[in-house]
């Protein structure tokens, strides 16, 4: 249940963690728990930065919602981005009031419209999602912006989130596709030696955009796209969308999936093409999951990857708690949702606590993100709040990036991780800096 905390009070030891909604309290035994939230008691009540120290000063609460997919077509990957974001509850849960609640969006849009409402309707100010952009563009219309609630997404990187008549509401800690489809193309053009692709994407906001960008930047780079084409999400069969992408023997292959299609898709290209087609496949984060190989039964040699890199100052401190915490190494977006979690918390704090609304966590948030202030990171969480409480300007330095927002809501810098399965395990080549 939550707890209150008086200014002043020390709390070590407690070993209860933060309300987690109609889920019941944060709980489990092992990393993923029945309720899939892991963990028994958060890693707070020491001096080392993983959760209170000796003088809590902060006595209000924090309050936030995790909208993400723990099934359908990204349930595979949902839960993971949701541990991320809950992550800083456990860190900082033995020193402060939290009161957290997850909705599962099932990767639908009117799923997640009716789990975001339902956050709404209990009062959430602020939202760590949606996590697929195709839910993120009509979450963030019909319920967060005419609600006046802050969304932060960790994963929807659809290039028209950056354009949304948000009033300022909307952020997110991930980057845009507007540049992941050039550093595909730079990958099809550089490592496979592409001069042809075809490209086989989506049907929705985020398949298209991404390979509308794609497309873009392989044409820029002198390449030629051949032939494109859109499928659907969780059909039985991809067989005859396959081979019309490779009708004309691309020398590369785009696809944009997730998880759940990206495993029939690829049965289906590895039993009917594999063996008759000399090219490669790049793929994008959607379907950089470690679990794709087994479930495909094939090793996946010939796909190479693009994903957000987790290239923050504070990487290293979150993959060690967060493997700490749920017995797994964290995967893609699982920092940038630990990162938005952590700009929501200082934000309520520097926006009065128990009296923030929407509006004045949306009005701090680039105060404790932004320079200027002295720089805080995943290490040190808990004294940031404190300082923050005593008056003081942060600087938030994160696990994913430096997580500093511009005009839109976008990430000023960010990184891509260039990587390869290899006897099927990810393996990153190179990461590649970007800054707007």
């Amino acid at each position: 249940m939550a707890r209150n905390i008086d200014r002043r009070t020390v709390i070590k030891g407690t070993g209860v963690a933060g309300l987690i909604g109609v889920a019941g309290c944060l709980g489990g035994d092992d990393g993923n728990g029945d309720d899939g939230n892991g963990g028994d008691d958060g890693n707070g009540g020491d001096d080392d930065g993983n959760g209170g120290g000796d003088d809590v000063g902060y006595g209000g609460t924090i309050r936030y919602g995790v909208l993400t997919p723990e099934t359908g077509d990204l349930g595979s990957l949902g839960p993971a981005i949701r541990d991320g974001a809950l992550l800083v509850e456990r860190q900082l849960g033995d020193s402060y009031d939290f009161d957290v609640q997850t909705g599962d969006t099932e990767t639908d849009p009117q799923a997640g419209i009716s789990s975001a409402q339902n956050l709404v309707d209990a009062g959430y100010p602020a939202v760590v999602g949606p996590t697929s952009s195709n839910v993120n563009l009509q979450v963030t219309r019909q319920v967060f912006i005419p609600n006046q609630v802050v969304g932060i997404s960790p994963s929807s990187t659809a290039p028209a989130v950056t354009d949304l008549d948000d009033d300022g509401y909307i952020f997110r800690t991930c980057p845009s596709d507007a540049l992941q489809g050039p550093v595909m193309a730079q990958v099809a053009d550089e490592d496979i030696g592409a001069s042809t692709a075809g490209t086989l994407f989506l049907n929705d906001d985020y398949g298209q955009a991404l390979e509308e960008t794609f497309v873009e930047g392989f044409e820029d780079l002198g390449g030629e796209v051949l032939n494109r084409v859109s499928f659907e999400p969780e059909q039985s069969t991809y067989t005859s969308q396959i081979g019309e992408a490779l009708e004309d023997d691309p020398d590369a292959l785009m696809i944009v999936g997730f998880p759940q299609s990206g495993i029939t898709l690829f049965r289906d290209y590895y039993g009917n093409y594999a063996d008759d087609w000399d090219g490669e496949i790049v793929v994008p984060d959607g379907l950089i999951d470690s679990t794709l190989p087994d479930e495909v039964g094939n090793s996946m040699n010939d796909v190479w990857g693009t994903a957000p890199s987790a290239a923050g100052p504070g990487a290293d401190f979150f993959a060690d708690l967060y493997e700490e915490e749920f017995d797994a190494e964290p995967g893609v977006f699982n920092s940038h949702a630990y990162d938005a979690a952590a700009a929501i918390a200082l934000a309520t704090v520097a926006a009065g606590g128990d009296e923030a609304d929407g509006t004045a966590i949306r009005d701090n948030i680039r105060e404790v993100a932004n320079e200027p202030g002295t720089e805080v990171g995943p290490e040190n969480l808990d004294e940031a709040v404190e300082m923050i409480a005593d008056g003081e300007e942060v600087n938030y330095q994160g696990a994913s990036s430096s997580v500093d927002f511009d005009d839109n809501g976008d990430m000023v810098a960010v990184a891509y991780d260039v990587s390869r399965f290899i006897d099927g395990v990810i393996e990153v080549q190179r990461t590649i800096d970007f800054e707007n």
